[in-house]
């Protein structure tokens, strides 16, 4: 052809993307279907993880913006802004002081609420629920109310915007309070916000006259946690911070309140960075499937028009042009995909966050994101893939000879394997370096939950890759299922089992593709259920060996980690005065700071959490490994884990720092909670938990002897409250620990429609290439049920292939997780049942989304097949 031929050929290069476009529209829309759900599940995903970050530390609202100085009783912790301090101080003592204009004492109690009907009403994104007194003086009071009037009654309330509209609460509404000594029901009288904010950083407050929260507090009259400062005209606030600092000696500690502002605000972001990356952790199964889908789709549309394109290089069309044609359609493809994902991942993200929020993770006080990290992010993936998809697939339409467009049929030709081996040997060598990561942190970091979370998370990007390189390798495994699905097809459908035999083993790369989106399906189900099998299973038989009491008495509402919320301490007399009961033991719980020995220069605080019981009754209710001393005020019994990771010795002296302030211990005992829920890392006496923390939240009480209904007759005056046996209680108290698994079954539900999805886009898209195989058929005798019947067997070869390669990738991932945590929790144990059934679900998938493209395969007229392409 002369080169004015080529140039005409190369000038209207859109026309003939445009003709292609209009005559391949249905695949095309399959293809863009996929590509735009899986832009829309990462865009969703990567929304929820920024509207979580943002409701984190987006709360920046501060109670102190009104004041100019703080003085706190004795001292503050450092590396928690948000915890009280550990000393009390008179207001008078500061109010009275030169250069002061007005004062107000302060308190902070952690309380549930709770709606009339008895469900808990969850604190903003993790933060807690705290009571506060209401501040009288305009020049100190942050508070604006949005309805209402301010409490003034002792069982008068206001509540933030944020606890209002997440527990449909409105003024004169009643709900209940539970305190760390009682339980109340109050009646609110007015709505709240801070700085125009629903919620403080520290997350919801229920704000009552300043009498009732001192109480509650356990305060002496006149005595407060803090008091806040007003500064006279005139008088700076570091000068007056100075002055009161100087005055009242080591028995307080004074900062401006602009200093504890910002605190609280890099505080709130660093915990909206952890919970990003934690939630992007957990979301990076559905991102990687959405590319995946992506990529697979894409490439097996672009391979089946391998004739369109050899008839372009036939007419005079240079390499460059055909490879350009198609990386616009990409283009294409992917800029329609990226906009209408992006757009999608919005109400997809508002469903997620109802999802989560039901399980105590609130985040809907953060509005949507929309930044370049929201909306360019999941755009440019949609754009980049389809491009990566589709710069192979340009590659081999360029190098296609123009006789293949003379072809009255396409088989598809042999390819070479050792680029599939090369590639995928680069990529399993990518998971290598992941599981040596894990490897590294299992040897470098000490024993606990935050090396379990490390390791696991390594593993699971380990495996995300090795999912990728079996993907890649699926059409050379598809010899041995074909030749086992094509024998029984041989012995139930005769001939047409034949003929369904021939056409798979002709084809491996469709049966490959089509089976590398149930490959991931298939691997995401099996992973996260032997996972969840494995931590429930291990939770129900620890629970059992150490809880010896037959009841527990618990709230029925929950915490924002999903444990039941703290219990008012005089359930526990209650339940002890019920007939037939020999013993009734309260469980409190605190957080404490590991203050000598003290931690290495480099490392962070160390913190334990801290339980405490009745010393005379515990072995009756429970059965801890090592058997642990009766304990004496003072003393404290660690965990086996606790004493090696610091190095501590029975017998050693330290000092921990708790709410009440820095406490000299004896380290008494040593022991071991398998069960992880009752006494995880330290078991002290109530009158040491006394001065840990004076209000100390009760989690529990464990009852020996009586009857279920014996025990709910006793505590039904209390609201709010249920008996459990001992399997429902390990249940409730094992929520808190499971979250992340119940997280992770949201994004991997999400993951598998749109895998299923993908699934049937490349199948039905097989169907579609191969128009002039079934007219052809159909012209020589073959009947529609016979079309059918071939279809629906490669379908099953396709079942197969994926189902076994998914669950090699789920099992040996487990396995791995076992290996590489050492935790019992993360056994290889599959259930019986999981096997068949995960079998039996894909092949119904499969032939589900097999059943349309039969039928049309089957409805393919003669004439239109010796007319295809």
């Amino acid at each position: 052809m002369s080169d004015h031929g080529i140039n005409a050929v190369g000038g209207p290069l859109w026309l003939i993307a445009r003709r292609s476009f209009a005559e391949g529209w249905p695949r095309l829309t399959a293809t863009l279907l996929a590509a735009l759900g899986s832009i829309a599940l990462i865009a969703g995903s990567l929304q929820f993880a920024l509207r979580a970050q943002e409701a984190v530390s987006g709360a920046d609202a501060s109670v102190f913006f009104r004041a100019d100085v703080l003085v706190h009783g004795g001292t503050v912790d450092p590396d928690d802004p948000f915890a009280p301090p550990d000393g009390r101080i008179r207001l008078d003592r500061v109010e009275s002081r030169p250069g002061v204009a007005a004062a107000a004492g302060d308190a902070a109690v952690a309380v549930t609420a709770a709606r009339p009907d008895g469900r808990a009403v969850m604190a903003a994104a993790e933060g807690a629920t705290l009571l506060r007194p209401w501040v009288a003086d305009p020049r100190l009071n942050p508070y604006r109310l949005e309805a209402g009037r301010a409490p003034a009654a002792d069982d008068e309330v206001a509540v933030v915007r944020h606890l209002s509209r997440a527990g449909g609460l409105r003024v004169g509404d009643t709900m209940t309070l539970t305190l760390p000594r009682e339980t109340r029901r109050v009646r609110i009288t007015g709505v709240v916000a801070v700085q125009g904010r629903d919620a403080v950083a520290a997350g919801d407050l229920v704000l009552a006259p300043p009498e009732t929260v001192r109480r509650a507090a356990v305060l002496p009259p006149g005595t407060w946690q803090s008091v806040w400062v007003k500064a006279a005209a005139g008088v700076p606030a570091d000068r007056l911070r100075d002055e009161l600092a100087r005055d009242l000696g080591g028995a307080a500690t004074v900062r401006t309140a602009e200093a504890a502002e910002r605190a609280e605000r890099a505080a709130a972001a660093g915990e909206g960075a952890s919970v990003a990356g934690v939630v992007g952790g957990l979301s990076m199964v559905a991102i990687f499937v959405g590319l995946f889908v992506v990529a697979t789709t894409f490439g097996t549309l672009v391979r089946q028009r391998t004739r369109p394109l050899a008839l372009l290089a036939a007419i005079g069309a240079t390499p460059r042009q055909v490879g350009l044609l198609v990386r616009f359609e990409a283009l294409a493809v992917g800029a329609v995909a990226a906009a209408g994902g992006t757009a999608a991942g919005v109400p997809l993200s508002e469903l997620i966050v109802r999802v989560f929020a039901r399980d105590g993770f609130d985040v809907s006080a953060a509005p949507p994101q929309y930044g370049w990290v929201a909306l360019g992010l999941p755009a440019a993936a949609g754009i980049l893939v389809t491009q990566l998809a589709a710069w192979r697939a340009a590659r081999r339409a360029a190098g296609l000879p123009p006789v293949t467009a003379l072809r009255a049929t396409l088989a598809e030709t042999r390819e070479r394997r050792w680029p599939r081996l090369l590639a995928a040997s680069a990529i399993f060598a990518g998971a290598g370096f992941w599981y040596l990561v894990a490897v590294a942190v299992r040897v470098g970091d000490p024993p606990g939950p935050d090396r379990t979370f490390g390791v696991g998370l390594m593993i699971l990007f380990g495996s995300l890759l090795t999912v990728t390189g079996l993907a890649v390798l699926t059409p050379l495994f598809a010899a041995p299922p074909a030749g086992l699905v094509g024998r029984l097809a041989t012995l139930v459908s005769g001939e047409t089992g034949r003929l369904a035999r021939a056409t798979t083993a002709r084809s491996p790369r469709r049966v490959g593709t089509a089976a590398s989106s149930l490959l991931v399906g298939v691997a995401l189900v099996a992973s996260v259920v032997l996972v969840t099998h494995s931590v429930d299973d291990r939770f129900h038989e620890a629970g059992r060996q150490v809880m010896a009491a037959e009841h527990a008495i618990a709230a029925s509402a929950r915490t924002s980690e999903g444990e039941p919320a703290p219990l008012a301490r005089d359930v526990a007399a209650l339940a002890a005065a019920a007939p037939g009961v020999t013993r009734a033991v309260a469980l409190t719980r605190t957080d404490v700071k590991l203050v000598s020995p003290p931690p290495d220069e480099d490392d962070d605080a160390f913190r334990i959490r801290v339980s405490g019981a009745e010393q005379a009754g515990l072995r009756d209710v429970l059965w801890l490994g090592g058997r642990p001393p009766a304990l004496r005020p003072g003393e404290i019994a660690l965990s086996s884990a606790v004493m090696k990771e610091r190095e501590l010795r029975r017998g050693q002296k330290i000092v921990v720092r708790g709410p009440g302030g820095p406490v000299a211990l004896t380290v008494a005992g040593v022991y071991h909670d398998p069960s992880h829920l009752f006494a995880d890392e330290a078991l002290v006496a109530p009158a040491t938990m006394d001065r840990l923390d004076p209000g100390a939240a009760t989690r529990a009480v464990l009852v020996r002897g009586g009857d279920a209904g014996t025990l709910a007759r006793a505590v039904a005056a209390v609201p709010g409250v249920q008996v459990l046996d001992r399997d429902a209680y390990v249940a409730a108290a094992s929520a808190a620990l499971t979250r992340p698994l119940r997280a992770t079954r949201v994004f991997a539900g999400m993951a598998l429609l749109l895998a299923l999805f993908g699934m049937a886009t490349t199948v039905s898209m097989s169907v579609g290439e191969r128009t002039r195989e079934f007219g052809l058929l159909s012209a020589v005798g073959a009947t529609a049920r016979q079309i059918r019947s071939i279809v629906r067997w490669e379908a099953a070869t396709v079942a197969v292939l994926g189902t076994a390669l998914g669950l090699a990738a789920a099992t040996g991932t487990v396995t791995l997780l076992h290996l590489a945590t050492g935790s019992s929790f993360l056994r290889p144990d599959p259930p019986w049942w999981l096997f068949p059934a995960v079998a039996a679900g894909a092949m119904a998938a499969t032939l589900a989304t097999s059943a349309l493209p039969a039928r049309r395969a089957a409805a393919v007229p003669t004439l239109e097949a010796v007319a295809a392409d």
